[in-house]
């Protein structure tokens, strides 16, 4: 999938460390972030750019994030707007929503949460949406059902194979890191500090079930991950 067919998403946050952390999840899940960290700035961009979601922190330099909704909604009324608040301020989600913001996440937040939280509003918005099946090697993969046909033979497959494929064909052409597999598909928070051989083991067996011929659908790049072929 090209870049340029992801959802595209801007986050206005002054906190650089926030921004940096934000855009790098976003990316992770499959979108295509762009950030600002000024209201002025990410104001200008929003009414600019054809985005599928605005993710707003409240507490922005010059231009606060309710400015900025208020204008955005005004503007760009189909625009879904998420609101970033502080822990506790519940005076700042009820004005966010008076505003016209879609939903908010309470800082700190969990990658968990917001990557889930912003599936949910694109899906809700229909600006997200997942295919039912998927091609890969010969082999029509239907997601609803968890099976595989090809030539007249049917193969289950569980979520997670299910998962793994999904991602590896949104990204086809390309390698994925076993992180980002198991950030991803495993929604594990720190992979980097965790020492497993699950990945390896699951595409084993998706190889078992899918390779036919000596034809191999899933690639090793050594050091790096894995890539549909």
């Amino acid at each position: 999938m090209a870049d340029t067919d992801k959802p595209r998403i801007l986050l206005v946050e002054d906190e650089a460390s926030i921004r940096e952390g934000v855009c790098d999840v976003l990316a992770y899940h499959g979108y295509a972030p762009e950030a600002a960290s000024t209201g002025e700035a990410g104001l200008s961009r929003a009414l600019a750019g054809d985005f599928a979601l605005l993710i707003l922190d409240v507490m922005l330099p010059g231009m606060s994030g309710f400015e900025v909704c208020e204008r955005v909604r005004q503007e760009r009324p189909a625009l879904s707007i998420m609101m970033l608040t502080a822990k506790g301020s519940e005076d700042d989600v009820v004005e966010g929503f008076r505003l016209g913001a879609d939903d908010y996440v309470t800082k700190p937040f969990s990658v968990r949460e917001l990557a889930a939280r912003v599936r949910a509003l694109l899906k809700r918005s229909g600006k997200l949406v997942e295919r039912s099946a998927l091609a890969v090697g010969g082999w029509s993969v239907d997601t609803a059902s968890g099976r595989a046909t090809r030539a007249g033979e049917t193969i289950e497959l569980t979520a997670r194979e299910l998962a793994i494929l999904a991602l590896l064909c949104e990204e086809r052409g390309r390698i994925v890191a076993r992180r980002r597999l198991l950030q991803q598909v495993w929604k594990l928070n720190n992979p980097e500090q965790i020492e497993t051989r699950t990945v390896d083991m699951h595409m084993v067996k998706l190889r078992k079930k899918l390779d036919r011929d000596g034809q191999s659908l899933i690639e090793t790049v050594r050091g790096q991950g894995y890539r549909l072929t």
